[in-house]
């Protein structure tokens, strides 16, 4: 007896993931490979694509036609006429009848649009609303409850996390606007009774690495760093992103300004779903604190790691990789354009990857350390 095929679960995409897969796109990553290594349709690509050139928005209000807003706007009258002949005989009921009628026909009909027919406030009602307020109790205490378990270091996106493992889909907004009311203040966040301002290299954000350089898993920790290149009369700029756990380039760009488009370019070549990373750790220039970089790390939840400021050994990997490439494909050699830099650079990192034996790899390459090793896990 053949078995029945289950149902795949619906996957929601929150904007800033969407707009986090149209700029791989825009800065020259294939989509066959956006679409295969996140696991999306193409057809759900080019939309957000063109949403992203058209009207830079991607709810769907903003990109409908008028034909199509006319015709909901037909439909909701229709259901504001239904919802009123519904209800229509407990419009001069008693408070408690109102409540309840509006209680049994929140599958059917919007709250305000019921008060409103019943001349009833919304706060009223969610006042008089017991099982609203008993839910409300119930998932302050899970809250509470989650946070403690944490020991005090969770926030509103790792809680949220947990209580979608139970079934409750709950808003950040909401859970900070509790974390707020109960005073619940992760360690990883300055307390607001503490006014501090803070400068780019005094961030409170920890050294999550802390040296542990060796025998990291697969994307585990991923570090990055950036280097100079003379081209022509100006200097240019490489940015590599490297795995600790075979020192393999995973991501790399070249570019003429030192900054955060730069690093967000290297995001780009990552030929695997970026979710795959847990840990980001840099030092604390401004290319990489700052809110294009947080918007990466925040919608593919990777954590952040920040060297301690001056402080070159917390990021000693990523300082030995750029010695590597500043001898072995830097010095002595002349690049006269911006597009012959990139080229040749791309090369590098490709027999860098593939071919080039590390002693601290038993002289693997990376690409061969990784196939091997990975094998034995699985």
């Amino acid at each position: 007896m053949t078995q029945p095929k289950t149902r795949k679960p619906r996957r929601t995409y929150t904007d800033e993931f969407k707009n986090q897969l149209v700029q791989l796109y825009l800065n020259g990553k294939r989509k066959c490979d956006i679409v295969r290594e996140y696991d999306i349709s193409p057809s759900l690509l080019n939309k957000w694509i063109k949403q992203s050139s058209s009207t830079g928005s991607f709810k769907e209000k903003d990109n409908r036609s008028e034909e199509e807003n006319e015709l909901i706007q037909l439909r909701k009258k229709i259901k504001q006429l239904e919802m009123e002949n519904d209800i229509f005989k407990a419009s001069s009921a008693d408070l408690r009848t109102k409540i309840n009628v509006i209680k049994n026909n929140t599958h059917k009909y919007s709250v305000s649009a019921m008060c409103k027919v019943l001349n009833l406030s919304r706060s009223t009602y969610y006042y008089e609303s017991k099982a609203k307020n008993k839910d409300e109790s119930q998932l302050i205490a899970d809250i509470v409850e989650i946070f403690r378990r944490s020991r005090n270091n969770y926030g509103t996106r790792k809680i949220k996390q947990e209580l979608n493992k139970v079934g409750q889909k709950v808003s950040r907004r909401r859970i900070g606007r509790i974390m707020k009311q109960e005073g619940l203040v992760s360690n990883y966040t300055v307390a607001q009774f503490k006014p501090h301002t803070d400068k780019c290299n005094e961030a409170k954000i920890e050294n999550i690495v802390n040296r542990q350089f060796d025998k990291q898993p697969h994307l585990n920790v991923v570090v990055s760093d950036l280097t100079y290149v003379r081209v022509g009369h100006h200097w240019h700029y490489l940015c590599v992103l490297v795995d600790l756990f075979n020192r393999e380039i995973i991501g790399y760009s070249s570019g003429p300004n030192k900054d955060a488009e730069l690093v967000k370019k290297a995001f780009s070549t990552v030929k695997i779903n970026l979710s795959q990373i847990k840990i980001f750790h840099t030092d604390r220039g401004n290319e990489f604190k700052n809110k294009i970089i947080d918007e990466i790390l925040d919608t593919f939840n990777i954590d952040r790691s920040l060297s301690m400021k001056g402080c070159p050994y917390d990021n000693a990997v990523a300082e030995a990789t750029y010695k590597v490439i500043k001898t072995e494909f830097v010095n002595n050699r002349l690049f006269e354009t911006e597009e012959q830099l990139g080229y040749e650079f791309a090369d590098y990192v490709n027999w860098y990857n593939n071919h080039r034996i590390h002693s601290s790899l038993g002289y693997l390459s990376p690409v061969n350390y990784r196939e091997n090793n990975l094998k034995k896990v699985v």
